[in-house]
C-alpha cells in the first residue's frame, strides 16, 4: 500500500529507519505516480536475527566441554 507525501513527511525518519532495519521497500504515491524509497545496501541476515536465549545455566561450561570420554571407553 502505497503512502501519501503528507504521511511521509509526518513520519519520515521512522519511516526511513523501517527501510534501513528491514530491507523493505516503502511506496509512496506522488499525482498518480509510484515512488519507491529502498535501501541501497540490504541488511544483513545476521543483523535480522531475533536474540534468544537457549543456553541454560553459565555458557563458559561449554567451552570447556569434553566428550571424549564419552565416545572412548
Amino acid at each position: 500500500m502505497a503512502l501519501k507525501p503528507s504521511k511521509l513527511r509526518a513520519n519520515i525518519y521512522r519511516i526511513l529507519d523501517q527501510v534501513l532495519a528491514t530491507g523493505v521497500p516503502v511506496e509512496i504515491e506522488r499525482r498518480g505516480k509510484l515512488l519507491k524509497i529502498v535501501a541501497a545496501e540490504p541488511p544483513s541476515k545476521l543483523a535480522r536475527l531475533k536474540h534468544r536465549d537457549c543456553i541454560i545455566g553459565d555458557p563458559l561450561d561449554l567451552v570447556h566441554l569434553d566428550w571424549y570420554d564419552q565416545w572412548h571407553p
